[in-house]
């Protein structure tokens, strides 16, 4: 098993192999969901069925916990000028994204990219774009300190926390060396592991529901794997487990012009060669409410953004009634969060 493992991770191979490698065989990506910290809340003829694998009920995190990195994660304190929370550019009711080409930071600016989901970034294998953070817990420190973000510094964001009572005396109870940075990072990085999204129709049709999802739809995900979209978006997740370059079948950048920094992707962090243009696949779950798509926020529609994928990264012609039933198909990836729609 422990040699299998290795050679699906890559164990023992630089980031730029990994990044450069264009697929993950299903063999392999059906093997490590089964390997992974959630999978034995899945229904095991599910992982052996599809490349898709439902979300699970829950991911069980700590209360006291959670409900600190609630109320952090709509606290606008940690900003340096109390302007902007977490939940500023991940509104929950617009999908866990603001909408915009680029969210405006603590002092009007726009980002650099456009804001990821937050939605069930618990599942993700690195944070960010470009997958600059490891963890749920290291994102929290990079969107603090980051001068458009938040801009803040540690030692002024625990002087406001711990001298909040609530905070104080919630803190104390919940870690037992009370306010710290760690335990703040640590509380917002709980509390954002149980925004995940489970009972989409899309799941429960895994689940064995043959009803949960229509003919049209089952139409649409039959194309999504025939053309290869499943390559890259599959797992738990929908995407979320893998870097990939943007632009494998067609020079994607040069096309649309105007090129940013932004746009090295994960070149930006590793300064290899290889990685240029090379992002994180995102999660596709929840992906109908969640435009404009890409970092660049390029494409406006869900539409557009298929037709993107087709032409770059797939280099395939689809018919326009194809591409429609694989649009059918990514609206059944929508999910409820707290139980509800």
């Amino acid at each position: 098993m422990d040699q299998q493992k290795a050679r699906c991770t890559g164990a023992g191979k630089g980031a730029r192999e990994m990044a450069a490698v264009p697929r993950l065989s299903l063999r392999c990506g059906l093997l490590l969901v089964a390997m992974s910290a959630w999978a034995p809340t899945l229904a095991f003829s599910a992982l052996l069925d599809e490349p898709i694998q439902p979300i699970p009920l829950s991911l069980k995190q700590d209360p006291a916990r959670a409900e600190i990195g609630r109320s952090l994660f709509h606290d606008p304190r940690l900003s340096i000028n109390n302007r902007v929370s977490c939940a500023s550019c991940h509104d929950l009711k617009k999908g866990g994204a603001d909408g915009r080409d680029h969210s405006l930071g603590m002092d009007g600016r726009p980002t650099d990219v456009n804001t990821p989901t937050v939605l069930n970034s618990a599942f993700n294998f690195r944070q960010f774009w470009n997958g600059r953070s490891p963890s749920l817990e290291d994102q929290v420190d990079h969107v603090v300190r980051n001068p458009t973000e938040m801009g803040s510094k540690w030692d002024e964001i625990i002087r406001r926390v711990a001298g909040d009572p609530k905070y104080k005396s919630a803190f104390a109870a919940a870690y037992k060396d009370g306010v710290t940075q760690v335990n703040i990072q640590s509380a917002l990085a709980t509390y954002e592991r149980t925004l995940i999204t489970p009972n989409a129709r899309f799941d429960k049709y895994l689940r064995g529901d043959v009803n949960a999802i229509s003919a049209a739809e089952k139409a649409g995900y039959a194309k999504f794997k025939q053309y290869g979209c499943v390559a890259c978006h599959q797992g738990v997740n929908v995407g979320g487990n893998m870097f990939q370059k943007f632009g494998i079948m067609g020079d994607y950048f040069g096309k649309r012009g105007n090129p940013t920094e932004a746009d090295l992707g994960r070149y930006l962090v590793t300064r290899v060669e290889a990685d240029r243009h090379v992002f994180k696949v995102p999660s596709l779950r929840n992906v109908a409410l969640t435009a404009p798509y890409f970092h660049d926020a390029s494409a406006k529609t869900l539409e557009d953004a298929v037709d993107v994928m087709f032409r770059y990264q797939l280099g395939r012609v689809a018919s326009k009634e194809d591409k429609e039933a694989i649009v059918r198909f990514l609206h059944t990836l929508t999910g409820e969060l707290d139980a509800k729609p």
